[in-house]
C-alpha cells in the first residue's frame, strides 16, 4: 500500500469511492454527485493548506482522507476537520486507520491543534474509528439534516493533537512537511 497526496487526475476514482455515500447514505449531507470537474477543483482548493491523502493498492484508489477548514475566521486557523472514506472492496483491511495515523501526523507537524469529526447518525463503525483515535464527544446537532426520508442527528467529535499555547504560532504550510508522506 502506498499513501501519497491526492493529485486532480485522482478526482474521478475518489468521486467513485465517495458516490455510495451521497446516493444512499446519510454519511455525507450532499445529495447531488458533483461532476468529476467539480471534484477535481475541491481537490485543488483543499490542498492548497491541508493534506489529502489516498491509499493506492496495486494502482487503485482504496480509500482517501482528508483535512479542510473548520471555519472562515482566522482564529479558527488551528482548527480542522477530517473526513475518510474506503472503497468497499477494501472495508476491514485498516485502511481508514493507516490514512488517518499519517493525517495526523502531517497536521501535528503543520500544527493544527484541534481536530473535528462530524458524523451523522446512526453510523457505529465511523463512531467506533474515531474513539478508537480519542476523539471525545462535543455535542449532538439534534436533527440537523434530513436525508433519504429522514432527520438525522449529527455528532460533533473532537481531538486535540497539539496543546493549547499561548500565541500560537501560524500553521505550517503543506509544502514544509510534506516529507514526512517521503519518509
Amino acid at each position: 500500500m502506498i499513501i501519497r497526496f491526492a493529485e486532480i487526475k485522482d478526482a474521478a476514482e475518489i468521486l467513485q469511492i465517495y458516490r455510495p455515500f451521497i446516493e444512499n447514505s446519510a454519511a455525507s449531507f450532499e445529495t447531488i454527485v458533483p461532476t468529476v470537474e467539480e471534484f477535481g477543483s475541491r481537490i485543488i482548493n483543499y490542498t492548497q493548506k491541508y493534506p489529502w491523502l489516498v491509499a493506492e493498492i496495486d494502482n487503485c484508489i482504496a480509500g482517501y482522507a482528508y483535512a479542510g477548514k473548520h471555519r472562515e475566521r482566522e482564529a479558527y486557523q488551528w482548527a480542522v476537520e477530517v473526513s475518510v472514506y474506503v472503497h468497499p472492496h477494501f472495508y476491514r483491511q485498516g485502511i481508514a486507520r493507516i490514512l488517518y495515523e499519517k493525517l495526523f501526523e502531517l497536521l501535528n507537524e503543520m500544527g493544527v491543534v484541534n481536530v473535528y469529526a462530524v458524523i451523522a447518525l446512526p453510523n457505529a463503525a465511523s463512531v467506533a474509528l474515531h474513539t478508537s483515535f480519542g476523539f471525545e464527544r462535543v455535542c449532538i446537532y439534534k436533527k440537523a439534516g434530513y436525508k433519504n426520508g429522514v432527520w438525522h442527528d449529527v455528532l460533533w467529535l473532537v481531538k486535540y493533537i497539539n496543546v493549547h499555547k499561548d500565541n500560537p504560532a501560524p500553521l505550517k504550510s503543506i509544502d514544509e512537511v510534506k516529507h514526512l508522506l517521503q519518509e
